[in-house]
C-alpha cells in the first residue's frame, strides 16, 4: 500500500495527519491517484522520470488493467498530459486534430 492511503468502499482515500488531527485530502478511484494527492500534500511529488517511468507504468497497468503511454520529453511523464494553471490538460491527436480530453486534478487521472 502507500503511506496515507486506505481503501473504503471500493475507492481510495488520501489523508495526512496534521496538528495531531486526520486532514481528509480526498476520494479517488484508484491508490496510484490517492497517493499522488498524499505526495503532493506533504510536498513529496515528483513527476515521473524515465528512471523511474517503467516501474510507474507497470504499478498503474496492475492497478487499473491499462497501459498508459509514458514519455520522457513531457514534463509530466506522460504522453499528451500536459499541466497547464495547476491542473492537467489530456489531449489527443485524430485524423490530424487535436481533440482534447479534458482537464483533471492530476496528471495521472488525465493519462487514464
Amino acid at each position: 500500500g502507500y503511506k496515507g492511503v486506505y481503501e473504503y468502499s471500493g475507492r481510495f482515500v488520501a489523508q495526512d495527519r496534521r496538528g495531531g488531527r486526520n486532514a481528509y485530502l480526498g476520494t479517488f478511484g484508484t491508490a496510484v491517484e490517492a497517493a499522488t494527492a498524499y505526495a503532493r500534500a506533504v510536498g513529496a511529488y515528483q513527476p515521473p522520470t524515465a528512471a523511474t517511468a517503467g516501474y510507474l507504468a507497470a504499478l498503474v497497468e496492475e492497478a487499473e488493467g491499462l497501459r498508459l503511454h509514458l514519455s520522457s520529453s513531457s514534463s509530466t511523464g506522460y504522453k499528451g498530459v500536459y499541466e497547464h494553471s495547476g491542473r492537467f490538460v489530456a489531449k489527443h491527436s485524430l485524423d490530424g486534430r487535436t481533440v482534447g480530453l479534458g482537464t483533471f486534478d492530476t496528471a495521472v487521472e488525465a493519462a487514464v
